[in-house]
């Protein structure tokens, strides 16, 4: 047992959970060798509590930190802006700068409101578009967040969020009165989504997102366009995931979608805590109608982070850097799978690349194998890469070399039904009653 594995097992006695976010529990990848806990990073490098480096190669601070990590430029602005004080009595310029910022960005909208946390900001613009629309029915598609408006989906069946976030959630803590008020619909299924609108002529908001895995149809972009306009539903776009990855701002901007609130987060602040609610003037209006305040909405490291992390994003067109890459490691993961006789598909969105196995109840112990060896051979791998400005062309080629060897076992695992003898470690599991 490592030393992060050690201190895992302390960590789940003293938090429910073991830590404050799902993606990072070690029950995910490999969960009994899985470094755990990092000492310090910069680039794609991280290096655990026992001073072994690895290259990530699976989720860069869960997408936050597009620009790798201790990105130099970002770090100084950032260091500055500490040096001169944080949180005062007295308001960071910075907030007013962001928000024009953002709205430069994105031309669309008229006003802003900033959090520092995807969930959170979700939440908001869910409160500005139900008071905007006057109604309480909120129809989703995708994953959104922790918050009690989004996990009301389950009170009516615990199956609802099995398709969008994890299967069998109970929705404990949530007030029953919310039951029917969070409404699925499958993501790129035109049908169900008109469906559902027919069956709840009372929704008054529309929830997707920008890309995940893959992007949405014309048709389906078109038909929650129409429905909105002719009922005067509210669109929101949760870009939390997809924002600046393939532009300078959300994917929205890309498929000609019109949406009426836009929300951001993760990527923004280059890995510092910052997210924003960027809407339509008369819609974002509504939130001087609502109570919505916290102390650190208005602390300046995430403004400051957030300014000089678009401003390299834009200056870079790093999106650019982020495409290609993926492509290039997606390409790469298919060209090896052919080569080894491998079974799996890889996703749509490249700047998130996902590789899809192939063999039913089986992927999650092949997965395991995968992530076991490449920890082997200094990388942390899983089946999506969150790429980052910091993954050159050379760390890519480097890490395809190790996939290639791997991928090489696994093919032998799999045809001498050894997968499972070749394991170290219990196979991992996005289940949540094995998270907690």
């Amino acid at each position: 047992m490592n030393t992060g594995c050690k201190l895992w097992n302390r960590a789940i006695k003293s938090m429910p959970g073991g830590n404050g976010l799902l993606s990072k529990r070690p029950n995910r990848y490999a969960p009994d060798i899985w470094p755990v806990y990092f000492s310090r990073a910069e680039g794609c490098d991280i290096w655990d509590l026992g001073e072994n480096k690895y290259i990530d190669m699976a989720q860069m601070g869960i997408g936050s930190a597009i620009l790798g990590y201790a990105n130099k430029e970002l770090n100084a602005a950032v260091n500055a802006a500490i040096a001169g004080g944080v949180s005062t009595t007295l308001n960071a310029p910075e907030e007013v700068y962001l928000a024009e910022k953002l709205l430069e960005l994105n031309p669309f909208a008229g006003k802003v409101k900033f959090a520092r946390t995807g969930g959170e900001a979700m939440s908001m613009a869910i409160r500005i578009a139900r008071a905007y629309s006057g109604r309480d029915k909120v129809a989703f598609s995708g994953y959104h967040g922790w918050c009690d408006w989004y996990l009301a989906a389950n009170l009516a069946g615990e199956n609802n969020l099995s398709d969008h976030l994890l299967p069998g959630l109970a929705p404990k803590g949530v007030p029953k009165g919310l039951v029917n008020t969070a409404l699925p619909f499958r993501y790129n299924d035109v049908e169900d989504f008109k469906g559902l609108i027919n069956n709840n002529p009372d929704v008054g908001v529309i929830v997707i997102e920008g890309g995940r895995y893959d992007f949405p149809t014309q048709d389906f972009l078109n038909e929650i366009q129409a429905i909105a306009i002719e009922r005067n539903i509210v669109i929101v776009v949760d870009e939390i995931t997809s924002g600046w990855r393939m532009t300078d701002g959300g994917v929205y901007k890309l498929n000609g979608l019109n949406p009426d609130i836009v929300v951001y987060g993760k990527a923004m602040g280059g890995g510092f805590a910052i997210s924003a609610v960027v809407g339509r003037d008369e819609i974002m209006n509504e939130a001087n109608n609502t109570f919505m305040s916290s102390t650190f909405w208005t602390e300046r490291v995430g403004f400051v982070a957030a300014l000089k992390t678009i401003e390299i994003l834009v200056r870079d067109k790093i999106w650019e850097h982020l495409i290609s890459i993926g492509t290039k490691i997606g390409d790469s993961w298919l060209r090896l799978a052919k080569k080894h006789g491998l079974k799996l598909q890889v996703t749509d969105f490249k700047p998130l690349i996902t590789m899809k196995l192939e063999y039913d109840n089986f992927n999650d112990s092949i997965l395991t194998l995968f992530t076991q060896e490449m920890l082997k051979r200094g990388y942390l791998a899983a089946a999506s890469v969150y790429v980052s400005s910091a993954h050159t062309d050379a760390i890519v080629d480097q890490y395809l070399d190790q996939v290639d060897e791997v991928f090489g076992m696994i093919s032998y695992a799999i045809k001498s039904n050894t997968v499972t003898e070749k394991l170290e470690t219990k196979v991992r599991s996005d289940s949540f009653s094995r998270l907690t």
